[in-house]
């Protein structure tokens, strides 16, 4: 990124020079085309345009693994799922779900790249407003400038997540101006709690437009800042207030929606349990405004949905933790992956086989997040099993189902106009709001709340009883669903976090962020050691052999980037 920007301020250089020297042929100055006076930039027009270009870059645009949906860094490295499709295609995933990357993949370039994009738009807004045209209100600065904070708050927080020790870039610093001499060897977990606190106090509770964010939004975002921190009062403060009185950007009450299953169609786009969602769109003329990175997410076959390619496979471990005791409770001990249920999938049985379905208890949020040979696969048919799997040898038996469109979607949240029908214009949650109450549950057990936090998991395990996959002719539930509460009290600190921590993998799997909840508990070594012992001797070719260790708990700083500026500069993460 940094190289490419000095190439343009360069060429911008040499363009005045060559303008100042005919000065005398007036007739001859002809701006470049698409070339912005700084004046309309300022403008109350051009700021809001630019503002916009800060929120566009949130889903990654040409940068697809810079999308805060995490599927690779957040799932993939967590265990919920593998790479999927076969060995050669899209191979640079490959020494990622290994934990064997090093600082020349190009996909945690492409992180680094996209996200310093993010902030580059996010600085461009605040340092516009510097010098604020006259049609500028004191209100209007409020407004910008705390959407631009909590934005470039985002992008920093998801390159802290990711690379730890990374270079902090404000407004105040440009090109030729000292960015080139900022060094990465400084926290700053304090400059993000400082743009979402300034979120926090300047933005209005509800917006015109429901896509921006709000003060509401911030709060819980900073709420996760302060758990990531270990900062739990302050963080258990927040989701409070955000819990009781909190309201989306367009006035409606935080709450869950009734059907865990309605949260990934568009149609529930912008409802009580989205706090902030990137906002997608299909059928625009640019698939960028699309989820650009989901178009390889589908099942491998032309008559399914998406057509292409078998990406994003979810793990025979995934899926197992998802069964559940006589009384309808995940199997906290880990006897879901005992030697009995390797003859409960579905892997290498043919095509044409015949297969019952495993008759054991298991939660339906299952069937809403994977698709399971013999289930119904959203409303287009029953998954047939290895014909939607490109290799199965490679990447297992299941597939993908959230974020994958309906067939009722189509040509309405779903893009025609590629080569490809996978884009939809279907939202994803950044921050919704069962996320916030098991953040809010585990700040409740750190400071002694361990009531409060089975109340708000049992809300959630409430919810996930009443959302059964029914089969395709209505005559009843896809499987042997069976969902329990948590009715006697909790005592035990130990036992109440293992419990919330289990209850947020089936909850949030698959949506990014199960490998940075390992890293921050301490737990990934022990975790995901687990995953490869059982997956791996399934899946060889993909996983077998690999481990875990804890320097890869950060990502490499990027080689590229450490020779555009020096390593005296640019700090190489340890052990890398």
């Amino acid at each position: 990124m940094k190289n490419i920007k000095i190439k343009v301020g360069a060429l911008l250089a040499s363009t005045v020079l060559m303008v100042a020297v005919s000065c005398s042929d007036s007739f001859l100055e002809i701006a470049p085309t698409g070339l912005l006076a700084e004046s309309q930039l300022t403008s109350l027009a051009g700021l809001d345009a630019s503002l916009i270009a800060a929120y566009s870059q949130v889903n990654g645009r040409n940068f697809r693994m810079a999308s805060p949906s995490n599927w690779v860094w957040g799932s993939i490295r967590g265990g919920d799922a593998n790479k999927g499709t076969d060995p050669g295609d899209f191979n640079t995933i490959n020494p990622i779900q290994r934990f064997e990357t090093d600082a020349n993949n190009v996909n945690a370039l492409e992180n680094w790249r996209g996200l310093y994009e993010g902030i580059a738009r996010a600085n461009n807004v605040l340092r516009l407003l510097l010098t604020k045209g006259d049609d500028v209100t004191d209100a209007d600065v409020k407004r910008l400038s705390a959407q631009a904070r909590f934005l470039r708050g985002h992008y920093y927080f998801q390159l802290k997540r990711n690379f730890d020790n990374v270079p902090y870039v404000d407004e105040t610093v440009d090109y030729g101006s000292g960015l080139e001499d900022v060094v990465n060897n400084v926290d700053i977990w304090p400059m993000i709690e400082a743009d979402f606190q300034f979120a926090v106090d300047n933005l209005a509770p509800t917006q015109g437009q429901v896509g921006r964010v709000n003060s509401w939004a911030a709060k819980a975002y900073l709420g996760k800042v302060y758990l990531y921190e270990g900062k739990f009062a302050q963080a258990k403060t927040l989701f409070d207030d955000v819990i009781a009185n909190g309201v989306t950007s367009g006035g409606e009450k935080y709450g869950l929606i009734a059907d865990y299953g309605n949260l990934f169609r568009g149609e529930y786009d912008n409802g009580k349990e989205s706090v902030w969602a990137y906002q997608a769109a299909a059928n625009t003329g640019s698939v960028n405004n699309a989820n650009p990175e989901f178009d390889l997410n589908n099942p491998y076959n032309s008559a399914a949905p998406g057509v292409c390619c078998g990406f994003f496979a979810p793990s025979f471990t995934f899926v197992n933790s998802f069964r559940t005791n006589a009384n309808g409770l995940p199997l906290l001990d880990g006897s879901y992956n005992s030697p009995a249920n390797l003859v409960k999938n579905d892997m290498g049985i043919a095509t044409d086989a015949a297969f019952t379905i495993d008759q054991g208890p298991i939660d339906p949020r299952v069937d809403h997040t994977t698709g399971r040979r013999g289930i119904p696969y959203i409303d287009w048919q029953v998954h047939p099993g290895q014909s939607w799997i490109r290799q199965q040898s490679f990447s297992g038996p299941y597939s993908v189902k959230k974020f994958v469109y309906s067939r009722s979607e189509v040509g309405t949240y779903q893009d025609n106009s590629t080569w490809t029908p996978g884009y939809t214009g279907i939202n994803v949650n950044i921050i919704r709001f069962a996320d916030v109450l098991l953040m809010a549950a585990e700040a409740e057990i750190e400071t002694g709340g361990l009531e409060k936090a089975r109340e708000y998991v049992n809300m959630i395990r409430t919810r996930a009883m009443n959302s059964k996959v029914m089969k395709l002719d209505g005559s009843g539930p896809a499987a042997n669903y069976q969902v329990g509460l948590y009715t006697a009290a909790w005592s035990d600190p130990a036992a109440a976090r293992a419990a919330v921590r289990f209850e947020r993998k089936l909850e949030l799997g698959m949506e990014g962020h199960r490998f940075y909840d390992l890293v921050r508990w301490g737990t990934a070594s022990e975790e995901l050691n687990k995953y490869f012992a059982f997956d791996g001797p399934l899946l060889l070719n993909a996983l077998g052999g690999a481990t875990y260790t804890d320097k890869h708990s950060i990502l490499p700083i990027p080689q590229n980037q450490i020779d555009l500026v020096g390593p005296d500069i640019l700090i190489q993460n340890p052990g890398f």
